[in-house]
């Protein structure tokens, strides 16, 4: 029972965030141009904020694992190429292959990754979640274009994928959370509670705007691709890797942040990349809001199952 109450203390804080953001948007409170003001603010200047503050104030060296990140990145792109592989099998239209192949592999791990972690094991340990999002982020970015661009017929620009990635504002903050760690910079006391205070609105607002951000339009039309991403994305993807995380050794916190970065729903920017690169952002959209919605029931069910064995 107590780890059944303490999955639902981690999960539902999430939820209702999400559902006042929906319930916002139905009282026309947020139009669609204010939301994608309000996402862009959050992406270019909140979560960084939140990123750089939670890195800056870990204990490097406890939190450190560069194993971990190897790992991370190995799995990330394997499951990268069994999907190239395999969506193209599934869907025979070129601009719904992009849309899927990313919304498969690409989780939302920026906004869930620091929330749940620290729910479950104190803010101490935020930095393990962290440090993880600079090495991720990245690579969701560069599979993410290669993806896109492979399903339009064109061909990678890897100098638009590097200038991509130099001025993403998350790997930015990333960059300069480790550089002050590294360098033993401490900033001002005024500035640091400024970066502070400003970084605690991220998570919350990032959740509203999901929440608002919800759409149930064109659910017949694309009922049988949005059917496979949330039940490989939420289900299947983290039932065959996660066993594999544990077999690995991982434990705790470690575990936490594997499986969060698996399980976690498609990112909100993968919308934003599809609308750019020419794929169907329609799908990639309806991507986002199902495995969004569902991954209320599936993280529960894994972190009660996680706690119950004593994984985590």
């Amino acid at each position: 029972m107590e780890n059944l109450i303490l999955s639902l203390n981690v999960v539902l804080p999430l939820f209702i965030t999400m559902s006042l953001g929906y319930f916002l948007k139905s009282l026309n409170m947020f139009d669609n141009n204010t939301l994608d003001t309000m996402n862009n603010i959050t992406f270019k200047s909140f979560l960084p904020m939140l990123l750089f503050y939670s890195i800056y104030k870990t204990d490097l060296q406890g939190v450190f694992n560069l194993k971990l990140m190897i790992f991370s990145a190995t799995c990330v792109i394997a499951l990268y190429l069994i999907l190239y592989l395999i969506v193209p099998l599934i869907e025979k239209d070129n601009k719904k292959r992009g849309a899927l192949l990313q919304g498969l592999f690409r989780s939302n791990f920026v906004i869930f990754g620091i929330p749940i972690t620290e729910s479950l094991f104190g803010s101490e340990k935020v930095g393990v979640a962290a440090l993880l999002i600079a090495v991720i982020v990245t690579l969701f970015n560069i599979l993410s274009v290669i993806a896109l661009e492979t399903f339009r017929g064109g061909k990678p620009n890897f100098r638009k994928i590097s200038i991509g990635i130099i001025k993403n504002p998350l790997i930015i903050a990333s960059c300069l959370g480790i550089l002050t760690l590294l360098l033993k910079i401490k900033i001002p006391t005024a500035m640091e509670k400024t970066i502070s205070d400003v970084s605690k609105i991220a998570t919350p607002l990032s959740l509203i705007l999901l929440g608002a951000s919800f759409k149930f339009d064109n659910i017949k039309k694309y009922l049988k691709q949005t059917t496979i991403a949330v039940v490989g994305k939420t289900i299947l993807t983290p039932c065959i890797i996660l066993p594999i995380c544990i077999m690995f050794g991982y434990r705790g916190v470690e575990l936490t942040t594997l499986m969060i970065i698996f399980a976690a729903p498609t990112a909100i920017s993968s919308f934003t990349m599809a609308q750019q690169m020419d794929s169907d952002s329609d799908l990639a959209g309806q991507i986002v809001v199902f495995t969004s919605a569902f991954y209320v029931v599936t993280v529960f069910m894994l972190i009660f199952i996680l706690k119950q064995s004593h994984l985590i």
